[in-house]
């Protein structure tokens, strides 16, 4: 009885040079998904995004969730991340077996955290075949990567419960691997993630990083900015692939001309968050009497900047 398969395409097949020529040599733009509904994961899957990101770190997102949203955008091939919410082994496994393929490892300060996330969603040894043709759990150089992930493909959907031919042997062609520079301790280290082998690219997050720097909320101050900056600058020397998180359109562009070869421009719960209220505003003005309250915010006692920071993230 023939066996159906229905391979998903990774995050980083985005950058192959014929897919790169294919979208105008523009960068990749993608956007989170972080309310755990389906419905919503399929409007966002069929918007015309280059990808998409489910967020398990900043959200109440189960396993289950996370399957169920993998399952509604693979009809509509879009290549899809899963922001794990830890750089931690059994995590990494969990996620990796209900079939996420490309995951975003957040909080990676150095090149020893950034090899420990690749050795997660790799299997310890990779098995022969696999290793002799130059696929599977083997480096460049033609040498075993050191994978601590467990095995368990005959049961989880990753492997489609042992219908994915050969799955064990070319497990590193199913899995990729993108970590997050988002402290200003990983900052000074972005060469050396960034040429961790088996990093298929890196994530910048200045929320998080700005922070670490003592300017907490100010993702658009020029040090922050400078901070990104140099980390495209340094991703791009190692050869690696390199995005950013921008919600703000203008700050967006400045990095994609700094270099950036994609960028994170919004998530469903901001889209959302902002549409209800242009609709209060438009429908359900507030009185003048009430205007200016709660301590100098404005409009609906909404934060003021709409285009800055909180545009940012």
């Amino acid at each position: 009885m023939p066996v159906i398969d229905n391979p998903q395409p990774l995050f980083r097949d985005l950058f192959s040079p014929e897919a790169v020529a294919a979208r105008g040599d523009r960068p990749a733009a993608g956007m989170f998904l972080c309310n755990g509904d389906q419905n919503t994961a399929e409007i966002c899957a069929g918007a015309g995004l280059d990808y998409l990101l489910i967020d398990a770190e900043h959200t109440a997102l189960s396993l289950e969730d996370v399957v169920g949203q993998l399952r509604v955008i693979a009809g509509y091939r879009v290549p899809t991340m899963v922001r794990v919410p830890a750089n931690d082994p059994v995590l990494i496994k969990q996620f990796l077996d209900l079939g996420a393929q490309t995951l975003l490892v957040p909080m990676v300060d150095d090149a020893e955290q950034a090899a420990a996330a690749v050795a997660a969603a790799r299997y310890p040894g990779g098995c022969a075949a696999g290793a002799a043709a130059g696929q599977g759990a083997s480096t460049s150089s033609g040498q075993r990567r050191a994978g601590v992930r467990g095995v368990g493909s005959a049961l989880a959907r990753s492997g489609r419960w042992n219908r994915t031919t050969g799955y064990l042997a070319d497990a590193d062609a199913h899995v990729s691997v993108i970590v997050q520079i988002e402290s200003e301790t990983s900052v000074g280290h972005a060469r050396a993630i960034a040429e961790t082998d088996g990093v298929d690219g890196v994530f910048i997050g200045p929320s998080d990083l700005s922070a670490t720097m003592g300017l907490l909320g100010q993702q658009s101050h020029p040090e922050v900015v400078a901070a990104v900056k140099h980390v495209i600058t340094e991703a791009q020397a190692a050869g690696t692939i390199v995005g950013v998180n921008a919600f703000a359109r203008d700050q967006a562009q400045d990095y994609v001309e700094a270099g950036a070869d994609y960028v994170n421009v919004g998530a469903d719960v901001a889209l959302l968050a902002r549409a209800t209220e242009a609709l209060a505003d438009t429908w359900c003005p507030a009185s003048a009497a009430g205007a200016g309250d709660a301590g100098g915010e404005t409009g609906r006692g909404r934060p003021g900047d709409a285009g800055g920071e909180r545009a940012s993230y």
